[in-house]
């Protein structure tokens, strides 16, 4: 058994960081792209959603390895400086966690009520929040 704060232990949290990291980048460039150029969209989009090497980009794109390197991170600390000023998928997950609670809310309210008339609007409740959550 190997002691908690391994050599295998950091490089899995690493790991995990780093996929926690691909697919906030992922989720920041759907969100922000119209506000990137149509050069850093393209390498972002190959980097982390089509996972190609920064050999591959290169090739595509048509700049050195180290060019689409500094494209990629330019690009990634304006996704976060966007998201820092506007905090769209902030605001887009907190309401999605608020439609998840009333979904739920309402579905127990259904499920519990004996009264038809409470259980009808629980039931309209539910529709409506997962009509907004698509």
């Amino acid at each position: 058994m190997q002691a908690s704060g391994s050599v295998c232990d950091k490089q899995m949290q690493k790991g995990i960081g780093t996929v926690e990291k691909n697919v906030e980048i992922s989720l920041l460039l759907d969100f922000y792209r119209p506000l990137l150029t149509g050069q850093q969209q393209q390498a972002v989009d190959l980097y982390y959603n089509e996972d190609l090497s920064l050999s591959e980009i290169a090739d595509q794109v048509g700049i050195t390895r180290q060019g689409v390197r500094d494209l990629v991170k330019r690009s990634e600390i304006q996704l976060y400086k966007f998201e820092s000023e506007l905090n769209l998928y902030k605001r887009f997950t907190s309401l999605k966690n608020g439609l998840d609670e009333i979904i739920c809310t309402a579905r127990e309210i259904s499920a519990e009520t004996k009264e038809p008339e409470i259980r009808e609007m629980a039931e309209e409740i539910f529709r409506t929040a997962n009509d907004l959550k698509e």
